[in-house]
């Protein structure tokens, strides 16, 4: 555990540094990541010894309660924040809020921004799902060696612009696996092989909590079956609502455990005070 000063100048501890993560790079060290939704699942993460996460910016300071020694980046989405100065608000927002990393889709002016504040910047690569419209949609990048060369150039010039760090998403494996060591980035690898400096999965998707009419990614491993606990417990919601309108209707519900009662004599007194009064 790294004694550190965090982006309010908090005294702070971390599991990872920006410099470890560096270091990982060519060291055959694999970290792992995940994205916890609420408290029950950061929890989770910790418990697991789960490496890094990454969380809504609105999450942050719950998250930094709950874990406050994870490396944890956290982010926007491509639409939350319009103008530049708006996202680096945002930004140095969320970093003294508790956030290790800050992820945007935004351009190469934005990451160039964001990095001379020394803000570790996260960027995306390989299939990014907000822009699917623009490569015929959802669909697995570099299996040829024109699109492979566009992603070493993407990556090239994203560290040019002072990216640290990047989720590499559904990109063939020798592809990433050949430019991984080609660059000081750190690698995140969705569903790009078994390389990458770290590995990143989805809650859903580690836990097994996708339903039976959803079909999950071909990267997706579930190494639980959360699905099937959630559906036992929504049929016994159900037989346990079914029920209740059932002794409702049927005028059993409340039962007599469940009513109050006056005290003894008091009926009575409170009766004979009622007809006097009617």
């Amino acid at each position: 555990m790294k004694q550190i000063y965090d982006f309010s100048r908090r005294p702070a501890k971390r599991n990872y540094t920006i410099s470890d993560l560096k270091a990982v790079k060519g060291s055959g060290k694999r970290l792992s990541m995940c994205n916890p939704k609420d408290a029950t699942e950061i929890r989770a993460c910790v418990d697991a010894g789960i490496d890094l996460l990454t969380v809504w910016d609105e999450q942050v300071e719950e998250a930094r309660r709950i874990a406050p020694t994870q490396f944890m980046g956290t982010g926007m989405t491509w639409a939350q924040y319009a103008t530049a100065d708006e996202i680096l608000a945002n930004a140095i927002d969320r970093m003294q809020k508790g956030a290790d990393m800050y992820y945007t889709l935004r351009s190469y002016d934005i990451i160039e921004m964001l990095a001379r504040e020394n803000i570790p910047v996260q960027a995306h690569i390989g299939l990014i799902p907000t822009f699917s419209h623009w490569c015929g949609g959802l669909r697995a990048w570099g299996r040829t060696a024109e699109e492979a060369m566009r992603i070493f150039r993407t990556l090239k010039r994203m560290e040019d612009a002072g990216v640290f760090a990047v989720e590499a998403e559904c990109i063939a494996e020798e592809v990433l696996r050949a430019v991984n060591d080609k660059t000081s980035i750190f690698t995140i690898s969705l569903g790009s092989g078994n390389v990458g400096d770290a590995v990143f999965l989805f809650m859903a998707d580690i836990c097994g909590e996708d339903s039976e009419e959803d079909t999950p990614p071909k990267h997706a491993h579930a190494f639980g079956d959360l699905g099937r606990l959630h559906r036992q417990m929504y049929e016994e919601r159900v037989a346990a609502l079914t029920t209740f309108h059932a002794e409702v209707a049927g005028r059993r519900f409340p039962y007599p455990e469940q009513c109050i009662g006056m005290h003894p004599g008091e009926a009575d007194k409170f009766l004979e005070a009622l007809d006097k009064a009617s």
